[in-house]
């Protein structure tokens, strides 16, 4: 936000910016005033200081492989103290990210080309009432036995998991599965108030999931 500022100040104004950006002038002067005397600065960023050339001391010597996990065990080693969770926070920070053996795993493959049911939405995600928005995807997980998706169902209004499946392989038949287990988990009525949400994620048929719901009488 601070570098925003800076780059555009000149043209715009300090005050017209902020505005745009709905935060507060002062907030961007206070930022300048701990860059100008680091000592007004919190403890937090004082130690991110101190922590981040270590990391990417750690990070360059071993190549650029190390993920989060090597980065924070090989400091510990070195006697210096910090919380996992620091590491990944500055890691990020500073665009650091380890070497993921294997193929990387893709759970969205958009088809722009195939057909879409329309957007009831449009990124409101909230609901007045139980069974009025429903809202799905699947991600992958790591198992002793390997990776399997997990496709789920989540009700907006409680952030409830109505329905989930399991599966080694993402298909369209275990995407179905969660909904259905949803639907007669909850057994949703009332014509026309439950809308059912989910991606436009081609192998996994999302888009064969909203066409179902509407087999069913809710």
């Amino acid at each position: 936000m601070t570098a925003f500022v800076d780059e555009h100040r000149q043209a715009y104004g300090v005050e017209p910016i902020c505005r745009m950006l709905q935060i507060a002038p002062s907030a961007y002067y206070e930022r300048l005033r701990k860059r100008r005397e680091p000592e007004r600065r919190s403890a937090q960023s004082k130690r991110d200081e101190i922590l981040k050339p270590e990391i990417l001391r750690v990070f360059s010597e071993h190549f650029g492989v190390y993920g989060v996990r090597k980065v924070w065990r090989q400091l510990g080693r070195e006697k210096i103290e910090v919380a996992r969770c620091t590491v990944a926070r500055l890691m990020r920070d500073l665009g650091l990210q380890g070497v993921i053996r294997g193929k990387p795993k893709r759970t969205t493959i958009s088809d722009k080309g195939a057909p879409c049911p329309l957007d009831h939405v449009n990124r409101q995600f909230k609901a007045p009432a139980p069974n009025r928005l429903w809202v799905s995807d699947f991600t992958y997980v790591a198992t002793w036995a390997g990776f399997v998706y997990v496709a789920f169902v989540i009700d907006v209004f409680a952030r409830y998991i109505v329905g989930w499946r399991v599966s080694r392989t993402a298909h369209a038949g275990f995407v179905l599965d969660a909904l259905e287990q949803a639907i007669h988990a909850r057994c949703p009525s009332g014509a026309g108030n439950l809308v059912h949400h989910s991606d436009r994620g081609s192998q996994g048929r999302f888009n064969r999931s909203s066409q179902h719901v509407r087999s069913y009488p809710v």
